[in-house]
């Protein structure tokens, strides 16, 4: 047997927390999947159509909170563990069908003859949000011994036709394991009997019918037996069950002409209106027992399921006798015929029928509605299954319908969400991407800006150095042309014209090195070696270069400032010092970078103030380092730059 699930989602009290906000987006979809696949393997919702019993309907009442009670007494102590309320049902143009006057308030009480006042199993509120609804209402009592069991509304809710207040149900079935013990059990109610009128009796709410078809998701459709027509008899069909059964319960299935709109014959076709139905040992039925009974007294008293139960007695063999055979008055061929879309003989729970052909002096209308069909197990439907299966998967696709909309909704929110967040994103990663092409854009043009003051600075000093020079070698040449007499003079102003030719020469060469650096390689120590080749190419020189790698991990403008630094070293030391030699050592280690260049001339102090060059204080500031000019023992003049690294780490370009 199924186990029903609680009522998770329909039962949850107004103002709880939505347990769907708790799930992510993976687990609502695999939510989802999960109800769509359980609900294909569950009993359809289906209606019956046509004249049948409706249940019970209270007394009238122009307010809700008035008290109305139902009781159900059993022809003895049962232990019953789940307990089922089937709602009349109406059908609404707008929405369909739904619940009609289904309490909104009641609680569910049990007891036996020794406890008249019986315990409550169970209480419902409005907020447990049973309606609206068309399912059976479940309620679990496992291991409850009882004699009898009551429902006692609180709070009532309108009928639809005319807004008054009454309590309704169609149906109210009590099991004990798979048996409905409250089956024709006495009813009574807080309504006097002339509320109730022909169509609402009390009784109703205890004759099995139910206002659903039987349609299981699961077997093939099987037509339903029918007889041809035979004048004054009494038909009948036997069944031998192979071994002695203690039988104790009968359901007669209807054929279902639900197949046709409108139907081709009324509901209660092939229903005899007097079945007796009786049991015995032999297969002449000389010992037979009458197990039971059932009579058509009006158009209230058939359904689709017609159920039976009996005293618990050994039989192997069942006969159906219709005393009264289904006759229609207006057939085009009148006569007795019988028709059922399933007959199961119950054993302690099991249909000891099913597979069992029966045997009878019937026709059959056409072969596709045989004897067979009787016990195949299927009906229109396909499978045919336990009435307490039946009721809770119809209940538990109730509860699953009601949260399909909720988890839906809760997907469309995080889907939502989603696309919102990706939108965020997308704004974000356009705004990043729109950021970083405008710092290149800003970098490039500040560098190149850079670049541009360095080679304006460049070439003002070229043109500044190369003015003087110039001007000078005219004056020098115009007192060279004077003195043409005197070749003393003219060596002399020779020998400054030739000076001052060579030193426009190396200011030339100086720019042109300084405008190149712009592209400093990446090899540091080869572009020192150059620029000595270039300036010092007279001199004697060593260089020693320790760290590189330190070097190498500096930003290119840290680099190219220290060239530069470099560089004018060396211009200084072609200009004032009067050396023959120098030497160059830089040591660069992970906190610290020194460079230390050293000559053996006659010094440049006197060219300096305070024993630094200008251009070297004015380089050293922009590396944000210090320098020093000394004259070691030896003699010559020693220039010592030191900065630190932390600054310059990272590369920039």
């Amino acid at each position: 047997m199924r186990v029903i699930l609680p009522l998770l989602f329909a039962t949850l009290p107004l103002g709880a927390a939505d347990p769907l906000e708790e799930l992510s987006l993976t687990k609502l979809e695999q939510r989802l999947t999960g109800i769509d696949a359980e609900l294909e393997q569950l009993a359809s919702a289906s209606f019956q159509g046509g004249v049948g019993p409706l249940g019970f309907r209270s007394a009238t009442h122009d307010t809700s909170d008035e008290e109305e009670w139902i009781r159900v007494d059993f022809s003895q102590e049962e232990i019953i563990d789940e307990i089922i309320l089937v709602p009349t049902l109406w059908r609404d143009t707008k929405s369909g069908f739904r619940a009609d006057a289904f309490p909104l308030e009641f609680r569910i009480l049990a007891g036996t003859e020794h406890d008249p006042e019986g315990a409550v199993l169970a209480r419902f509120t409005s907020a447990d949000q049973l309606v609206p609804r068309t399912a059976p209402l479940i309620i679990p009592c496992p291991d409850t011994t009882a004699s009898w069991v009551k429902i006692h509304a609180t709070k009532l809710s309108p009928r639809a036709w005319d807004g008054l207040y009454i309590l309704q149900l169609s149906e109210i079935l009590v099991f004990s394991g798979e048996e409905n013990v409250a089956l024709q059990q006495t009813v009574t109610s807080s309504s006097p009997d002339q509320y109730h009128g022909p169509a609402r009796d009390k009784r109703f709410l205890v004759d099995g019918f139910v206002p659903y078809l039987m349609d299981a998701a699961q077997g093939e459709q099987s037509l339903a037996f029918v007889s041809q027509s035979k004048e004054f008899d009494k038909p009948t069909l036997s069944f031998d069950l192979g071994s002695p059964q203690l039988l104790n319960r009968i359901q007669l299935h209807a054929t279902d002409l639900s197949d046709t709109v409108p139907q081709t014959a009324a509901v209660d076709f092939g229903i005899p209106r007097h079945l007796i139905i009786e049991g015995s040992l032999k297969s002449d039925f000389s010992d037979a027992v009458m197990l039971t009974e059932y009579r058509m007294e009006s158009i209230y008293d058939t359904g689709p399921i017609i159920i039976r139960r009996f005293p618990e007695t050994e039989c192997q063999f069942v006969r159906l006798v219709a005393v009264e055979p289904y006759n229609p008055e207006r057939s085009m061929a009148p006569g007795a015929q019988l028709g059922f879309a399933e007959i199961e003989i119950f054993s302690r729970g099991r249909n000891v029928a099913l597979g069992i052909m029966p045997q009878s002096d019937l026709k059959v209308v056409s072969p596709e509605r045989s004897l067979s069909a009787v016990t195949d197990g299927r009906n229109l439907y396909g499978q045919i299954i336990p009435i307490r299966q039946w009721m809770g998967e119809l209940a538990r696709r109730h509860e699953l319908e009601v949260e399909r909309p909720l988890v839906v909704a809760a997907l469309d929110r995080e889907h939502a969400e989603q696309k919102a967040l990706v939108n965020r994103l997308a704004w974000l990663v356009a705004f990043l991407t729109g950021g970083i092409i405008l710092i290149v854009l800003v970098d490039r043009i500040i560098r190149l800006r850079h670049v541009g003051r360095i080679r304006e600075r460049l070439a003002a000093d070229l043109h500044d150095e190369l003015g003087a020079n110039l001007h000078t070698i005219g004056l020098l040449s115009d007192l060279a042309a004077e003195s043409g007499d005197s070749p003393e003079q003219l060596a002399t102003f020779h020998r400054r014209i030739r000076s001052e030719t060579e030193r426009s020469g190396l200011a030339v060469r100086h720019c042109t090195d300084m405008l190149e650096a712009v592209g400093v390689s990446a090899d540091f120590e080869e572009d020192m070696r150059r620029a000595s080749r270039r300036i010092m190419s007279r001199l004697e020189n060593e260089i020693k270069v320790e760290g590189i790698e330190h070097i190498d991990a500096l930003n290119r403008r840290t680099r190219y400032d220290l060239f530069l630094f470099y560089k004018e070293c060396l211009v200084n030391i072609s200009r004032h010092a009067g050396a023959s030699k120098f030497t160059t050592h830089l040591k660069a280690e992970k906190r610290m970078i020194r460079l230390v260049i050293s000559d053996d001339g006659h010094g440049i102090m006197n060219s300096t103030k305070n024993g630094v060059p200008s251009s070297l204080r004015r380089r050293a500031r922009i590396l944000k380092g210090k320098v020093r000019v000394d004259s070691p023992e030896s003699g010559g003049t020693r220039v010592t730059l030191e900065l630190p690294t932390r600054k310059f780490r990272l590369k920039k370009g």
